[in-house]
């Protein structure tokens, strides 16, 4: 796992938080265009939770491997709860929902880059 990846990801994340604070601060509900951006991240954390686990793998650093795989399961699954969560709920706080989401997958992904990197080599 490398810095660019978990940093790109983590600025996705953010910028996805961002545009769904937008929505709330505007007082829209959950839109398409949001829909999209969402899954456009969880399409990039998928392809980090395959990546990860092959890196974790094929690698000779000592590296916590469940608490590893743990956070990046994890990350997987928020997204499409906060959706989920958004949709149903039809105030503004259904984007709020995806807003803290998103944060914490920002969060979760230089968390995870702070897993792989403390490994002793």
């Amino acid at each position: 796992m490398t810095d660019l990846v978990a940093y790109v990801v983590a600025l996705a994340a953010a910028l996805v938080g961002a545009f769904a604070g937008w929505h709330t601060l505007k007082q829209r509900p959950f839109s398409n265009p949001l829909f999209y951006a969402v899954a456009a991240l969880e399409v990039m954390l998928i392809a980090l939770l395959v990546g990860g686990s092959i890196a974790l793998g094929s690698t000779d650093r000592d590296v916590d491997g469940v608490l590893f795989v743990s956070y990046l399961v994890t990350i997987v699954v928020i997204p499409p709860a906060a959706v989920l969560w958004g949709i149903a709920e039809k105030s503004r706080w259904g984007t709020g929902v995806v807003v803290v989401a998103m944060l914490t997958v920002a969060v979760l992904c230089v968390r995870l880059l702070g897993i792989w990197k403390n490994a002793y080599v």
